[in-house]
């Protein structure tokens, strides 16, 4: 698969300006004035988990099968700071990154922190990546909602390596976090397909690419997703335990 461009940059959050309240003066004693105080501002990152936080929610190496092995050049994060969110027009999509990794991304939101590896069989080229996004407020309700329109808009895309037509279908999918949605690749040209998953769990969206297994990958995804799910759940539970 082919590395889609995520937004390895990180950005701090700038600060935002205090607005200062109007003075206002008063009879007293001492014909003094009092200045009312400013109001606090609010992170708008409070309790959203950091990269490195979300890095050790990903599935570890002992979780995947014999022959599975890191990418070192596949894994990233935003480490313990955050990035400023971005949202970029989604009407047309670069449908042929729905076989890369950060596939998520088609939606055109980008989050304020993500963690994402990948691990490939040598012997048989399969692979199985992962990733966890986070957002502000309702946010990543939002993109695994859009992932329809996505789906809408690529029912179809040209392989670049076999320049073979991929078929794209996609299907809301309960029972996995707090709503999740799956797109499943598949093309004559390949051995077997691609089955992709975003689930959110609260502000987070997990996401997996498999194309492990005879069944285009649909077991294998579903197994990590569970994974990643359950994991990060422990790892939101810790964090607001401090």
């Amino acid at each position: 698969m082919r590395l889609a461009s995520p937004a390895v940059k990180v950005l701090a959050v700038a600060a935002l300006p205090l607005a200062l309240a109007a003075c206002s003066s008063g009879s007293s004693s001492s014909g003094s004035t009092t200045a009312a105080k400013p109001a606090a501002t609010k992170d708008p990152n409070a309790n959203l988990l950091t990269g490195s936080q979300l890095k050790k929610a990903l599935a570890p190496a002992s979780y995947f099968p014999s022959g599975f092995a890191a990418d070192p050049s596949l894994a990233r994060d935003t480490g313990n700071t955050y990035q400023t969110p971005t949202t970029k027009s989604a009407a047309k999509p670069h449908c042929a990154g729905l076989g890369s990794t950060s596939w998520i991304s088609l939606t055109g939101v980008e989050g304020v922190s993500f963690a994402q590896n990948s691990y490939i069989n040598k012997n048989t080229s399969a692979e199985l990546d992962q990733e966890i996004d986070v957002y502000r407020g309702r946010t990543a309700a939002d993109v695994v909602k859009d992932l329809a329109k996505v789906v809408a808009a690529c029912p179809n895309y040209t392989d670049s390596d076999t320049h073979s037509t991929v078929k794209v279908t996609g299907a809301s999918t309960a029972g996995l976090g707090d709503g999740a949605y799956t797109i499943t690749l598949t093309d004559s040209a390949w051995e077997s397909g691609t089955t992709l998953i975003a689930t959110r769990v609260g502000t987070a969206v997990v996401s997996v690419l498999s194309t492990d297994g005879s069944d285009n990958g649909a077991a294998s995804a579903k197994k990590l997703t569970q994974q990643i799910v359950a994991s990060l759940k422990a790892q939101s539970n810790k964090a607001k335990q401090g």
